[in-house]
């Protein structure tokens, strides 16, 4: 960190004086360095302004979501699907932050059944029973926002019903887990208790991760209990909490199609998805 003096104005923009800002919680955090915790850098405190832009591109993915509660059904195609995102996206002043990421050649994520995440939209059409995660980035003013939840598609398993249950139930639970000036290992914990104690898993190769002025910054967000989850978290960070369920273990395999993210065990996999930001007292969901 930058040395400032008791008196220059604070390195967070608000105007104030260091020594009335965030003095006595920088040395907080320096304790917390001196004892081995990982702590983020200052780039990674999204000002205020800049947390209401990332919320009003999370609104956009509201309005898209809303949408396809009403479209999606039996027989609608995940070429469909994204074709109506991308249209929703740009109509609504944004762009699909996926497509052409590293390659990505469609708008939005469509993972069905065992697909983990990053499936690549095409010509399968939707069937009774399945189960589908619609993962929707917008980017709107150069500011991202990030966030998925689950379809179901005519009657499903009970199985499956209680996997889109618990997984969406892990992601509420991952974010109350959420403390300023505590570490992201909480949330882990939570998740993966909650998690084992309905008999599933949670993916260990995959997490959430920092975004807001670019797709992904840190931290890395793991979703299960980890010492690797010992980044000091402060207000104005903004990251992903976005567990990965699965009805099996949690190993996962990519296809050749280097994106696509399966199940080993071919068992269902769930998963719901905010971008948030930490506050002074807990979290506020951006999306």
């Amino acid at each position: 960190m930058n040395k400032l003096s008791r008196n220059d104005l604070c390195w967070c923009g608000s105007g104030k004086k260091y020594k009335k800002c965030h003095l006595e919680k920088d040395k907080m955090l320096e304790r917390y360095e001196s004892k081995g915790y990982s702590i983020p850098s200052r780039k990674l405190v999204k000002s205020p302004s800049q947390i209401e832009s990332i919320k009003k591109s999370g609104e956009i993915n509201k309005k898209i979501f809303e949408k396809l509660d009403e479209y999606i059904g039996e027989g609608i195609t995940t070429n469909e699907i994204n074709e109506l995102v991308h249209k929703l996206t740009i109509e609504n002043g944004g762009k699909p932050a996926p497509l052409n990421y590293n390659g990505f050649p469609k708008s939005v994520c469509t993972s069905i059944n065992d697909v983990i995440c990053h499936g690549i939209p095409d010509e399968t059409a939707l069937q009774e029973g399945d189960i589908i995660n619609i993962d929707i980035t917008t980017i709107l003013d150069g500011y991202y926002a990030d966030s998925s939840r689950m379809f179901t598609i005519g009657k499903i398993s009970e199985k499956a019903k209680k996997l889109v249950q618990v997984a969406k139930e892990c992601l509420e639970i991952g974010i109350r887990s959420i403390n300023p000036y505590k570490t992201l290992k909480a949330q882990g914990e939570a998740i993966e208790k909650h998690a084992e104690e309905n008999e599933f898993s949670v993916v260990r190769d995959l997490g959430g991760h920092g975004t807001g002025l670019n797709f992904h910054e840190e931290p890395f967000v793991h979703h299960y209990n980890t010492e690797e989850n010992n980044m000091i978290i402060v207000p104005g960070m903004v990251f992903t909490i976005e567990p990965m369920i699965n009805e099996g273990i949690f190993s996962c395999k990519q296809l050749d199609d280097n994106w696509t993210i399966k199940t080993v065990d071919g068992g269902l996999s769930a998963q719901w998805e905010h971008t948030v930001v930490v506050t002074d007292t807990g979290v506020e969901i951006l999306t």
